[in-house]
C-alpha cells in the first residue's frame, strides 16, 4: 500500500504539490476565521438553569416550598437526565441536565412549560426565571470600576447597570453580564414609628400609599366628532420630592402625606457580600460567552466596546480590563505551539541541510511540519473540534514526533537514493 501511495505521488508530482498548496491556503484560511477557540472543551451536558428569588425564607423554607415542587414538575421531562438543586436564604437554584443529542432550546422550551405547570404550587409573587444559555467555561473577563471617595458606589453600580450592561450585552456572542458590588440604587422610604403614632397610621396604610403613587393609569378617551383624546393620569416619577407628596391618608381633614412620616433618600438594600480590586472597593463586571462563541475575537469585541464606554464613565471613575482575561491563557497555549515549530523548523533547517547539504530535502521538511498541523486542523473543523489548551499540548507534543520522523525517514530516503544513484 505504502508504495503504491509512493508510487502515486512520483507520477502525479504536480498534483502532489497542487494539494499542498491548496491544504496551506485553505488550512489557515479555516483556522484564523472558522476554527473555534477555547480555553477546555465543551464536557458539560445540556443545561438549564431555574433560579427563582424567594425574599424572605429561610433555606428550608425555599427548599420545601419553592425547590421541591419544581423538581417534582421537572422529573420525567423528556431527555432529562438528572437534576440538581441548591437552596439557600432567599433564593433557588435548579440545574436540570439533559442527554447529549438533546437540542438546547428545545431543552429551553420543555423546562419553560414544566414550570408554567408548577406555579400553581408556588407562592404568590415568586417567578421562575430561566438562566441564560452559557458554557461550564463560559466566563471571559473581568472588568473592574474604582472611583474616588467622592464618587457614591450607588452612582458606579448604576453606570454598570443600565449603561455597560446592555451596551456589553449587545455584542455578538455575550449571553450575560453579572454585576457584583457597589450597591443597587434604590428609592427608600424610612418610616418613623413615633410619628406614625401620632398621625395613626399603619406600616400597610404606608406600603399601599406608596405603591400606589408610582404608576400611570388610564382615564378612558375623550370623543369629539372629529377627534379622540386619550385620558391618562401621569403618576410615575423618579424625584424623591414627588414621593413624599403622595397623601397617605387624611386626619382632621387635613392631608398627611409620605413625608410628615417618614424620611425619603437613596441608598442600597442590605448587602450580604462585596467586590474589591487591589486591597479597595471596586464594582465588578463579569462577562460571560455563549457556548459556542469563539473567545479571542469576542473579548477583542468586548475590549473594543469598552473603549468606546471609557468617555462615559463617571467622573474620577477609572476602568481595569484586565483584571481576568480567558483568552489570555489561550493566547499563551498557541505562543507555545507556536514557539515549537519555529524552533522545531530551525532545528529541521540546521540538522538536514549543514549535515547533508540539500536544499530540497531541507525545504520538503520545513513544509512538511506546518501541513501536518493544517491537516490536523482541518480534520478538526469537519468534526466540529475546537482549539483549546488540551489539544494544542497534544500539538505541542507531537511537534517532536513529526520532526523526529521527518529528520530520520528523509535522511533515510536521500541516503538510499544516493546508493542508488552510486550503483
Amino acid at each position: 500500500m505504502f508504495n503504491r501511495i509512493i508510487r502515486f505521488s512520483l507520477d502525479h508530482r504536480l498534483l502532489v504539490i497542487s494539494i499542498t498548496v491548496f491544504v496551506l491556503v485553505y488550512g489557515s484560511y479555516v483556522v484564523k476565521n472558522q476554527l473555534a477557540v477555547d480555553i477546555f472543551p465543551d464536557l458539560n451536558r445540556p443545561t438549564v438553569t431555574v433560579f427563582t428569588e424567594a425574599a424572605g425564607l429561610a433555606p428550608e423554607e425555599v427548599e420545601v416550598q419553592v425547590t421541591l415542587p419544581l423538581e417534582y414538575a421537572l422529573n420525567g421531562a423528556t431527555n432529562v437526565e438528572r437534576i440538581r438543586s441548591q437552596s439557600g436564604v432567599g433564593l433557588s437554584l435548579l440545574f436540570v441536565e439533559f442527554s447529549w443529542q438533546s437540542d438546547i432550546y428545545r431543552d429551553r422550551q420543555i423546562v419553560a412549560e414544566k414550570i408554567e405547570l408548577a406555579r400553581a404550587r408556588l407562592p404568590v409573587g415568586l417567578t421562575p426565571v430561566l438562566g441564560p444559555i452559557s458554557s461550564i467555561m463560559g466566563e471571559i473577563m473581568l472588568v473592574a470600576l474604582q472611583a474616588p471617595p467622592e464618587v457614591s458606589p450607588l452612582e458606579v453600580r448604576s453606570f454598570a447597570d443600565w449603561v455597560m450592561r446592555p451596551r456589553l450585552l449587545g455584542v455578538s456572542g455575550v449571553s450575560q453580564i453579572t454585576v457584583i458590588g457597589g450597591g443597587v440604587k434604590q428609592y427608600q422610604v424610612l418610616a418613623s414609628a413615633q410619628k406614625l403614632r401620632e398621625y395613626n397610621i399603619t406600616m400597610h396604610d404606608l406600603e399601599l400609599a406608596v405603591g400606589a403613587s408610582n404608576q400611570n393609569t388610564s382615564g378612558g378617551f375623550l370623543i369629539n366628532p372629529n377627534r379622540e383624546f386619550m385620558v391618562r393620569n401621569l403618576g410615575r416619577t423618579n424625584r424623591l420630592d414627588d414621593i413624599g407628596q403622595t397623601v397617605v391618608a387624611y386626619r382632621n381633614d387635613q392631608p398627611v402625606r409620605v413625608q410628615d412620616v417618614a424620611r425619603l433618600q437613596f441608598g442600597s438594600p442590605v448587602m450580604r457580600g462585596s467586590s474589591g480590586f487591589k486591597s479597595s472597593s471596586a464594582v465588578m463586571v463579569d462577562i460571560y460567552k455563549q457556548p459556542n462563541a469563539n473567545t479571542i475575537p469576542l473579548t477583542k469585541s468586548v475590549e473594543t466596546e469598552l473603549a468606546a464606554l471609557k468617555n462615559s464613565l463617571p467622573a474620577g471613575v477609572t476602568m481595569d480590563t484586565h483584571v481576568f482575561r480567558q483568552s489570555d491563557f489561550i493566547e499563551r497555549a498557541i505562543d507555545n505551539v507556536k514557539e515549537g515549530l519555529w524552533q522545531g523548523s530551525i532545528l529541521v533547517f540546521i540538522i538536514l541541510f549543514l549535515f547533508l547539504w540539500n536544499f530540497r530535502t531541507t525545504l520538503i521538511n520545513i513544509l512538511a511540519i506546518p501541513t501536518s498541523f493544517l491537516v490536523t486542523f482541518l480534520f478538526m473543523r469537519a468534526f466540529d473540534l475546537s482549539i483549546n489548551t488540551m489539544t494544542l499540548g497534544g500539538l505541542a507534543v507531537a511537534i517532536g514526533l513529526i520532526i523526529d520522523d521527518a529528520i530520520v525517514d528523509v535522511e533515510n530516503v536521500f541516503r538510499r537514493l544516493k546508493e542508488n544513484r552510486l550503483r
